[in-house]
């Protein structure tokens, strides 16, 4: 019979192609780095089979292209071992224990106040953890199965499941006294002959706001200068000291990005409507697919 390696020995190897060094592959597997070494000495030589080079010239590990292959299907049998438990888990009690979320920054700071009140009177035993980071870190998280669940802007590519909440519709922010705040509503075409203020490359906002407008790529770089805004905050800072105008996302405007700036928003007058599609995604054949669908009412109750 073959012996099998055993899910620790996965865990060394995918941690070790994770944080691209021992010391910090065992620190994340909570074993010393010689238990670390050892446990995958011991799995190349239960495969016969080298899965790293080695040499007094290599300074941090290099995987062999057999050894690359097995990080890949070693993720994918820890991924089916957490699976078995998971099931288990939302049989006996469904919503309750861990909950890796994932939140693009574009949402978090003004949803999760409001959410997660009611994730706490909902779902007592739920213990929920967070990461914002940007739509394409959150996606490769997601993947790798450090995270159970995103909260993110449509379309996003990858594979997951995904199950569309509520469009988010996009505002002019303006500094007050600006001429198109005349306007009870404002064209997209207007926007031609303005600057045009939107968050750097990389974050989705952007291009969602350039898709949904119909903008011709470049038009938002006009203004950049060589600085660029990392946040929606920032933006609205820039706005307010007269160096443009931006769109903003309704949820952020309602909850409370504006604060006490000299900023005033008009809606875009647009038979589209354009905006965002905000959604929850998770792993296809997810086993907790059910579960991760039965927050979606808490969740677009939240987005008001």
């Amino acid at each position: 019979m073959m012996l099998l390696p055993s899910p620790q020995q996965l865990r060394y190897l995918v941690a070790l192609a994770d944080h691209g060094h021992f010391g910090r592959a065992a620190a994340a597997c909570a074993v010393t780095q010689s238990t670390l070494s050892a446990g995958l000495i011991a799995l190349e030589r239960q495969l016969a089979a080298s899965l790293l080079e080695r040499g007094s010239a290599v300074k941090r590990p290099v995987f062999t292209p057999l050894g690359l292959e097995l990080v890949g299907r070693a993720r994918a049998a820890l991924a089916a071992l957490e699976a078995v438990a998971e099931t288990a888990a939302a049989a006996r009690d469904p919503l309750s224990g861990p909950l890796r979320l994932g939140v693009i920054p574009t949402i978090g700071p003004f949803l999760l106040p409001r959410l997660m009140p009611a994730l706490r009177n909902n779902y007592p035993r739920l213990r929920l953890w967070l990461r914002e980071d940007l739509t394409e870190r959150l996606v490769a998280g997601l993947e790798a199965g450090r995270l159970d669940l995103l909260l993110l802007a449509l379309p996003v590519a990858g594979t997951m499941e995904t199950l569309p909440l509520a469009t988010d519709p996009f505002e002019l922010a303006l500094p007050e006294g600006h001429h198109l705040a005349e306007r009870d509503s404002v064209p997209v075409s207007a926007l031609a002959g303005e600057r045009l203020l939107l968050l750097e490359d990389g974050h989705c906002l952007r291009a969602h706001a350039e898709a949904a407008c119909g903008l011709p790529r470049g038009l938002a770089g006009q203004a950049d200068e060589g600085f660029a805004a990392t946040s929606l905050h920032t933006l609205v800072q820039m706005v307010a000291g007269g160096l443009g105008v931006t769109l903003l996302p309704r949820l952020a405007i309602t909850g409370g990005i504006l604060g006490d700036t000299p900023v005033t928003t008009r809606p875009l007058d647009s038979m589209a409507s354009p905006g965002r599609m905000l959604a929850l995604a998770w792993r296809p054949r997810s086993p907790r697919a059910a579960e991760f669908a039965g927050l979606a009412p808490t969740v677009a109750a939240a987005l008001g």
